[in-house]
């Protein structure tokens, strides 16, 4: 096992302009475990209640994702439920269950604590320092956080960040986090913090990675037909993470192009509801549409003679 993913398994029920779909496949690990999946081998480390659908992890299974971590309890699996505007960037929290996920207290296998990669899905902070405190000398060590983490549990939230390498979060979250509205300044002031570096995710504009000295910034892949958002964030670290661990490198170069996957597979979870689309990928669509953000993104010495090359190669 490359990977190792640990967060939430929930079942979602999301209303967008576009419908409705009642306990699909969700949570920060779900997702993330997915993208990483079709990269390297993942395991997953999550708790879920005695109500949750064998189907459901049978899918999971099918992706070659290690659920031996996937702890079920009695109980009701956490839930959750939203509803997107009409430009699917705000959203509304209608109602959340924690369940059997307000008593989840990862433990990990001596497997798992011997993963070269590990990413912290939006947990508590206090649960992403236990996880860190029980892993056996990782190589490279990410994790996400939001606004609720931020506001109540900053000095549980600082001792995690001292001990990572990468933080990934939404611009708000990283003015939040930094107490600044300018986002190049939260990036000089969160990676302070502790992070070597930070991705600040910025949903349909895409994501900026900030380093020591570096700034690489890329757009999203363009979506027509845009239809669930959730998910996408994490299916963006998933993404990022499993190429990382594929390749073994965290340079400058990797990262950027870890960034770059990590777009890829966000683009593809939010054709449809759910991890529907992301887990009926294959690596040959991944490729191609890394292809096109390249023709999409070049600009240098771009010239009719680069035109002509480019269409060739449509």
């Amino acid at each position: 096992m490359r990977i190792l993913v640990v967060g939430s398994v929930a079942l979602d029920s999301v209303i967008t302009p576009f419908g409705a779909k009642d306990d699909v496949l969700g949570g920060s690990a779900t997702y993330s475990c997915i993208a990483a999946s079709y990269f390297t081998d993942t395991g997953m480390v999550a708790v879920i209640g005695d109500d949750f659908p064998e189907n459901h992890r049978e899918f999971l299974r099918t992706k070659g994702i290690d659920t031996s971590g996937l702890q079920q309890v009695p109980g009701k699996t956490f839930r959750w439920k939203g509803k997107y505007g009409e430009d699917l960037n705000s959203r509304t929290t209608l109602d959340t269950q924690l369940n059997v996920f307000a008593d989840f207290d990862p433990e990990l296998s001596p497997p798992h604590r011997q993963c070269p990669y590990l990413f912290l899905g939006n947990i508590d902070p206090d649960l992403q320092y236990s996880v860190l405190q029980q892993m056996e000398q990782p190589r490279f060590v990410a994790c996400d956080t939001m606004n609720i983490w931020i506001d109540n549990k900053r000095e549980s939230l600082l001792k995690t960040l001292h001990k990572i390498d990468l933080l990934i979060i939404n611009d708000e979250e990283a003015r939040m986090l930094a107490a600044t509205s300018n986002v190049l300044h939260a990036a000089k002031k969160i990676m302070a913090m502790g992070p070597k570096r930070l991705v600040v995710k910025r949903g349909e504009y895409g994501a900026i990675l900030f380093g020591p000295r570096t700034i690489f910034s890329v757009p999203a892949f363009p979506v027509e037909n845009v239809f669930d958002p959730t998910g996408a964030g994490d299916s963006f670290a998933g993404g990022l993470m499993g190429y990382l661990a594929n390749v073994g490198l965290e340079d400058e170069f990797t990262l950027r192009k870890a960034v770059v996957y990590g777009s890829i597979m966000a683009s593809f979870n939010v054709v449809d509801f759910g991890a529907k689309r992301l887990g009926e990928l294959t690596f040959t669509e991944i490729e191609s549409r890394y292809r096109e953000f390249i023709k999409i993104t070049f600009y240098e010495n771009f010239s009719k003679d680069n035109e002509m090359k480019l269409n060739l190669l449509s």
